[in-house]
């Protein structure tokens, strides 16, 4: 498995997500141990998780949970995985999401996390969503406390602008880690947040890295690119766009959503993916 860094950590160059497990939609808790199991046993060494990846409202750290069970049943070496979870959302439990990001309450959210993941700190965590009704840094500022505290390892931003970027980082004392954005083949607003973080030294995790694409017949013609380099190449589209997400930077480390065996394990081989610089440029003009 190819690695790159999150902070001074080592990780697989393609993560898990962890949201499909726990939300709308989800499988059996049993399928989603044989998925996050397949994961570690494919080489996986990050997974990404949140306290509302969860449906019902009483059952906020769902998806914690689950990957903690995961970890401890596994037969590989646990302490090899970073695990990063995310506090700021809510799910009220109506199917909506909502944001909460005073300082008192993200604190008490990553206490709660770091119980149900277990050890002594959380490996990475991260402000989930800016509160509009939060002064950013007052948020942030929960972060640093916590690294003060020991609570947490290393922190990160998630749906950050490049302002809130550098914000972060200045608050930090230069101490973020990462940030995670919506980013993907159909979504590529982020992209000036990805050149930053590649600038400041810090991964970009993109989310919904797929952003769409699902198999050869569902591709519309902006993806035509991604089916037809598949196609030649005997993989899948989504291999395709892992790799393409990989060529954007050496910072970058997508984590595809899964909930089952084999589309992680699919996901995990793009890491041998090498895209030759014609293939990118196509993919790049998509």
């Amino acid at each position: 498995m190819k690695t790159r860094r999150i902070g001074d950590v080592e990780v697989s160059a393609i993560g898990l997500g962890g949201m499909p497990m726990s939300i709308e939609g989800r499988p059996d808790r049993e399928r989603s141990l044989r998925t996050i199991h397949a994961a570690l046993d494919a080489g996986a060494t990050f997974i990404d998780t949140a306290d509302a990846y969860h449906l019902h409202a009483d059952e906020t750290g769902h998806n914690e949970e689950l990957i903690a069970e995961a970890l401890r049943t596994w037969g590989g070496d646990a302490s090899t995985v970073l695990v990063a979870t995310k506090g700021g959302h809510l799910r009220p439990g109506d199917g909506s999401w909502t944001v909460h990001g005073r300082p008192d309450y993200l604190k008490e959210a990553a206490k709660a996390s770091l119980r149900r993941l277990g050890g002594d700190a959380i490996g990475l965590f991260q402000f989930h969503r800016p509160d509009p009704d939060v002064p950013y840094a007052e948020s942030v500022g929960a972060l640093r406390d916590l690294l003060d505290e020991g609570v947490i390892r290393m922190a990160g931003i998630s749906n950050a602008d490049q302002d809130q970027i550098r914000e972060a980082q200045e608050v930090l004392g230069g101490r973020l880690v990462s940030v995670q954005n919506q980013f993907s083949p159909a979504f590529r607003s982020s992209e000036p947040e990805l050149r930053l973080t590649e600038e400041l030294g810090i991964a970009f995790l993109p989310w919904s890295p797929l952003g769409g694409i699902t198999n050869a017949a569902e591709l519309g013609d902006r993806f035509e690119p991604f089916a037809d380099i598949a196609s030649a190449r005997g993989i899948s589209p989504q291999v395709v766009a892992l790799a393409w997400h990989l060529a954007q930077a050496p910072n970058v480390i997508p984590i595809p959503g899964s909930s089952r065996p084999e589309t992680i394990r699919d996901s995990l081989t793009a890491v041998d993916v090498e895209l030759t610089p014609e293939e990118l440029e196509r993919l790049n003009a998509a």
